[in-house]
């Protein structure tokens, strides 16, 4: 297959908890105007009913039913939607079609805020949590995608913050002043587009 120019590379988008692929639409509008082809990921049940493992399923079926097989692709995962990213990319093989991976909002080492859930989703978002400690265990192969993490000091959903900052990523801050509104927030946009450039 002839590589694709990254300007023209497919890019997934997965949104968070709660949410559903509208909340990525201005993402995919913004990438769209930069001459991406972006496609919004619907995770469901996305309230945590269902682990993380199955959300990732999802995602692998819906790349291959949104993404021509064996085309390099690039991923962008918004807070839940980063760590249903990171299981496809470490435990279901993305890692051998995805180019760049982009976090938003990410709590790649878990919120306090999931402690108050018991939901078997959520209970995966705690820190220290089974889920978690699997995914640390190779994070570093992480770093074959060119990885991004995106990240707000102000964020109130991600308890700490901090906890969106992981080995093996490039790191920027976004100063937004609410967890939903990183994905709508014109700094992030641009920052999403420079990382995958």
């Amino acid at each position: 297959m002839v590589p694709v120019e990254p300007s023209r590379r497919p890019v997934v988008l997965v949104h968070g908890l709660k949410d559903n692929a509208k909340k990525m639409a201005r993402l995919a509008r913004h990438l769209g105007k930069e001459g991406r082809d972006a496609h919004c990921c619907d995770l469901i049940p996305s309230w945590g009913q269902v682990g993380l493992e199955s959300l990732a399923e999802q995602l692998r079926d819906f790349v291959g039913s949104s993404v021509p097989p064996e085309q390099p692709f690039d991923l962008v995962g918004f807070s839940m939607g980063g760590l249903v990213s990171r299981y496809y990319l470490q435990r279901l093989n993305g890692l051998q079609r995805v180019r760049r991976f982009v976090t938003i909002s990410t709590p790649h080492r878990g919120s306090l805020l999931a402690r108050f859930v018991s939901n078997p989703g959520c209970r995966q978002m705690r820190p220290g949590s089974a889920f978690l400690q699997d995914l640390a265990r190779d994070e570093e192969c992480l770093a074959t995608t060119r990885f991004t993490s995106l990240w707000t000091p102000l964020d109130a959903m991600v308890l700490p913050p901090s906890s969106s900052v992981v080995s093996g990523a490039r790191y920027r801050k976004i100063w937004c002043l609410a967890h939903p509104l990183m994905v709508w927030e014109s700094s992030c946009l641009q920052a999403v587009t420079e990382a995958l450039d």
